[in-house]
């Protein structure tokens, strides 16, 4: 009998790996994973995988050890995602933007053993590894003292048996409030949101997925493994760049990506986007912030079609997907866009969501009563890593609380207003940020906007604006102020508009406490 009591024959433990370890003999021969000029098939990206987990297991990494990776979009990392499981270990995939005191942190906090890090972060590697309270054994990839490869070379293929509920991931959350958290995955629930990113976005063998998204950001919402699944290939970027983005697009036909609005708005506006659209038709995952009506044109003309998701790293990424229904093609566009931007329903693996009041009762869904999403299901996190107290605080009501503000509307699609410390109050009422952001985007001006509360002696809060134009144009606030009155209530225009670039997470999300934090040094 197996472990749930149920026969052996019937029961096998889910793991992300296995659909690596199924591709290797159904798509032995078929391209799996280019990184520049470097290409493996899907037997070769197995076999290394395997000797990945046994050279893990030469050094010592047993069963539940934790092993960290240091790495831009790459074969190393992609292999990783596989290796260290396969080894019965944890990965911990770690942010390229932060500093060695932030590493040092997550190193210590996850009680990592290894750390796999490329050698263009040999020097932040190096320097946390130096501040962790333990000793960390590691691991260069790439350059002069490539010792990955050398380990691969010698080790024998390796794969240890887990259950499905073993931690699989440990992924830290952004920190912007205090230290990071830990959120923990389990091979369960990577494996079903690997099925359920690969079915939503209808991949198959010939499509083709570029990592324009981090994949130390939950996993790449587990497109790690999702593409995997699909027998697609994994085309790798190392860094954000439109030109690069537009390269690999047109020389290997690109039909997959995700990215934040920020990103989709720096290809749309790219000079290399003049050439014409894509080639073939590319389904565009976005999260974070909804895209606006007018990037979602925009993207459209270039052959891109937009699906907005919804999630956090609590739910190993999008939970939530805004699925099209036959019926919306013959609405206008305008009517289209709108329905785009919303978050939607549960994908296909996750149970349907809530919108709550104060009280943990559910809203109206009138698509105008404003609650707090709350989630559960198997792609929810097993908790926090080495916190109790912060995994009771989110989870007493055995509903993940999100801390994000939306509404519901009747057909049961949800609808994000606005994180709740994105909320302004300002005399009373509630201004969603978002709206006045999309607002000022649509300004042909202007390529992205951020807004945040200012305190105020009179209204509590004001918001205020932080805008980046587009090359070549000219803008001052008053006409950034006047043309969002015209469009909606002026209480909802910004009060004060500093124009520059924006600050942005390694995932191109706007950090907007960064923009809190200068208008409190400013006084």
């Amino acid at each position: 009998m197996g472990a749930r009591d149920v026969p052996s024959f019937s029961y096998e433990p889910l793991t992300p790996t296995a659909f690596l370890r199924r591709a290797a003999y159904v798509y032995s021969d078929r391209p799996a994973v280019v990184d520049g000029d470097r290409e493996f098939t899907y037997a070769q990206f197995w076999s290394r995988s395997c000797r990945l987990a046994g050279a893990l297991a030469g050094l010592g990494i047993e069963r539940g050890d934790r092993v960290a990776a240091l790495a831009p979009n790459s074969a190393a990392l992609v292999e990783a995602h596989n290796g260290v499981p396969l080894a019965g270990a944890v990965l911990v995939p770690m942010n390229t933007r932060q500093k060695p005191g932030e590493l040092s942190y997550i190193l210590s906090h996850s009680g990592a053993r290894a750390l796999i890090y490329d050698e263009s972060l040999g020097d932040n590697a190096h320097e946390a590894a130096a501040q962790t309270d333990h000793d960390v054994r590691l691991i260069q990839v790439g350059g002069d003292d490539d010792e990955y490869e050398a380990l691969l070379d010698d080790a024998d293929e390796h794969r240890v048996a887990v259950d499905e509920l073993d931690l699989l991931s440990i992924n830290y959350t952004s920190g912007t409030t205090g230290q990071p958290k830990g959120v923990m995955y389990s091979h369960r629930g990577a494996y079903l949101q690997a099925l359920a990113m690969a079915f939503q976005a209808q991949m198959t063998t010939e499509s083709v997925y570029l990592w324009t998204l981090p994949m130390f950001h939950c996993n790449g919402w587990c497109f790690t493994w999702g593409v995997s699944a699909a027998g697609a290939l994994h085309l790798c970027l190392r860094a954000i760049d439109p030109e690069e983005i537009w390269r690999l697009i047109r020389e290997h036909g690109v039909t997959h990506m995700s990215a934040a609005p920020t990103v989709l708005n720096m290809i749309a506006n790219s000079d290399a986007a003049a050439d014409g659209p894509a080639p073939r038709a590319i389904h565009v995952d976005t999260g974070g912030a909804p895209p606006s009506p007018a990037l979602l044109s925009a993207l459209a003309d270039l052959n891109m079609q937009v699906t907005h998701l919804y999630g956090l790293t609590e739910s190993y990424g999008p939970v939530m997907i805004c699925q099209w229904q036959p019926e919306w093609s013959d609405l206008d566009a305008d009517e289209q866009v709108e329905l785009r931007s919303r978050q939607g329903v549960a994908n296909v693996v996750g149970e349907r969501p809530r919108v709550v009041d104060e009280h943990g009762e559910d809203v109206p869904a009138d698509g105008e009563t404003e609650g707090e999403i709350a989630l559960r299901g198997n792609n929810v996190m097993l908790g926090y890593h080495d916190d109790e107290q912060q995994t009771d605080e989110a989870t007493s009501s055995g509903w993940f609380r999100t801390g994000d503000v939306g509404v519901m509307h009747p057909n049961g699609y949800v609808e994000l207003s606005d994180r709740k410390k994105d909320v302004i109050i300002s005399g009373g009422e509630n201004i969603a940020s978002v709206e006045v952001e999309q607002t000022i985007e649509t300004h042909d001006a202007v390529l992205e906007a951020a807004v945040v509360a200012r305190p105020d002696e009179k209204w509590g809060e004001v918001p205020v604006a932080f805008v980046t134009l587009q090359e070549g144009k000219d803008l001052d606030a008053d006409a950034v102020i006047a043309h969002v009155k015209e469009r909606i209530a002026n209480y909802k225009a910004p009060h004060e508009v500093h124009f520059g670039e924006l600050p942005k997470t390694s995932t191109g999300k706007i950090s907007k406490h960064v923009l809190r934090d200068r208008l409190a040094d400013d006084g």
